[in-house]
């Protein structure tokens, strides 16, 4: 339950404690003119009953708590202790010099209570305020990602099994206690009999273990009627340890996926690469070109789409402030996404122009390209520029078009040849690959030669160096937090950090422009 009003009036020693040691110019003095507060308390207000509860610790406090910690690079307890013997820290989070401080651990209350919703719509209003000073331009985003190291120590496969069988037996025990005692007993048996054998055969035993687990607590949860507050939150935690055990399982049945599960405490990081391969997260960020602040940023898993997030960060945008984008800047991850592009340039739907570097050329230089093969009104029969046909095709690698395939006896006597291939195949002739959205990829190499790509390209480092001042200065390299959502709370709490370090940059730059937030009330 939230206070009628929070605001204490400071004293005259206050006023002076704080003239004398706080110099006009420091930063959280220029943070506290320039970012209006008091706009976030309508936003946090429904996170607190307005009827039930004692009466809360002020919200905007702990909000600015949350600033000085990921500014800073504090933990909780760190920066509760330097807020009590920091006058600017005081100054800046409006309380006197006799004023008490919330203890640490309500810190993590409070971004749990905010959630992932609630730490959006802070990181959306502050971009907003950037907006109403006229700092962010709709002309340009750059778009970029960097990856994040989860927080875990990446167990062995077979610690891995007996981590996740631990947690969904843990979360059975209210349940069955007695029947969680004999499975326990049962892997303690299975653990000491497979101690000599190989370690494929002792996972073998672990796994087949988990499944009869498995098994036995779906027909439980099958059974579970609804139930108290309590109970439906241990039900929850059942169907996520249940849930977490069957995607090891199939983990287990498919050696080669892609998206295995790689931490039992963190189970919603993946392997991923970014030049070297590694296990955690991606960060994915749009930038304003005029203002280089964050307009949006996502956290995806290590093997996450990050093509297709850029659609998802665009619309998340225009969705929140009502604007529409005219450019988007992207590396090569667009290269040689067509079903993306298309969605991005569709004039009915976001409309960008995008910039990307050009897909790789498939074809020798100075040979037929693709475009010169036509293709039929159904497209089935492709005809090349001697005039010989086929209909023999087959779906490419990913499903985004057909590659056609001449007979070599068709190739072998064509007076064209030389134009066609440097050497003749032995066992066929010439393979030609008609994708669906080769008029993107077109596009794209157009665009790729004209004046106005170059100054996008030079432009582009900017969303690099923003990454890098959120990994080099604010220790956005590896997560602080487990688990996708509260590790996307970090990363906005860190984007809403360097986007006030560069609205007072750029308004100490051009005064002008700046509007004082509102007083206290």
């Amino acid at each position: 339950m939230l206070k009628e009003n929070y605001y204490r009036e400071p004293t005259d020693t206050d006023r002076l404690v704080f003239e004398k040691l706080v110099p006009p110019d420091h930063y959280l003095r220029q943070v506290k003119a320039l970012i209006d507060f008091e706009a976030f308390r309508e936003l946090l207000r429904d996170a607190y009953s307005p009827h039930r509860g004692r009466p809360a610790e002020d919200p905007v406090l702990l909000l600015k708590l949350e600033f000085l910690q990921f500014h800073y690079g504090l933990s909780d307890r760190e920066v509760i202790a330097e807020a009590q013997v920091n006058v600017a820290f005081r100054h800046f989070l409006d309380l006197s010099l006799d004023s008490r401080l919330p203890v640490p651990s309500l810190l993590s209350q409070f971004r749990t209570r905010l959630g992932e919703e609630r730490h959006q719509a802070i990181f959306d209003e502050v971009v907003r305020q950037a907006r109403e000073h006229g700092l962010v331009k709709d002309r340009l985003r750059l778009k970029d990602a960097t990856h994040v190291v989860a927080n875990v120590a990446i167990p062995s496969t077979l610690v891995l099994v007996a981590q996740v069988r631990q947690r969904l037996l843990e979360a059975l025990r209210p349940y069955a206690p007695q029947r969680v005692a004999e499975e326990e007993a049962e892997a303690a048996t299975i653990r000491t009999a497979t101690a000599d054998l190989k370690d494929s055969e002792r996972l073998a035993h672990r796994v087949a273990h988990l499944r009869q687990i498995v098994a036995w607590a779906d027909e439980l949860v099958a059974t579970l009627a609804p139930g108290s507050e309590k109970g439906d939150r241990r039900r929850q935690a059942l169907e996520q340890a249940l849930a977490l055990a069957h995607k090891v399982l199939a983990d287990q049945e498919d050696p080669q996926s892609k998206d295995r599960v790689r931490s039992a405490v963190d189970p919603d990081a993946r392997r991923g690469k970014h030049g070297d391969y590694y296990d955690g997260y991606q960060l994915d960020i749009l930038l304003d070109t005029e203002s280089e602040i964050i307009t949006a940023l996502e956290v995806l898993p290590g093997n996450g789409d990050e093509a297709a997030d850029s659609e998802a960060l665009l619309e998340h945008e225009e969705a929140v402030h009502g604007n529409d984008v005219a450019e988007l800047s992207t590396d090569g991850i667009l290269s040689s996404r067509g079903k993306v592009l298309r969605t991005l340039e569709d004039p009915e739907g976001l409309g960008v122009v995008v910039y990307a570097p050009p897909p790789v050329r498939t074809w020798p230089e100075g040979y037929f390209s693709p475009k010169q093969f036509t293709l039929d009104e159904q497209g089935e029969v492709l005809t090349c520029p001697a005039g010989q046909q086929t209909e023999l095709r087959y779906s490419n690698t990913h499903g985004t078009g057909w590659r056609f395939q001449f007979r070599r006896s068709q190739c072998r006597d064509c007076p064209l040849l030389s134009q066609c291939m440097a050497h003749l195949p032995a066992k066929h002739g010439r393979t030609v690959t008609k994708n669906a959205y080769q008029a993107e990829y077109d596009r794209l190499r157009t665009r790729a030669q004209t004046e106005r790509y170059q100054e996008v390209r030079r432009e582009h480092p900017k969303v690099e160096r923003k990454l890098s001042e959120i990994v080099r200065r604010h220790g956005g390299r590896r997560a602080r937090y487990r688990g996708r959502r509260r590790v996307k709370i970090q990363y906005l709490l860190l984007g809403l950090v360097v986007n006030i370090k560069r609205m007072v940059k750029r308004l100490r730059e051009n005064p002008t422009a700046a509007v004082p937030c509102r007083a206290a009330a």
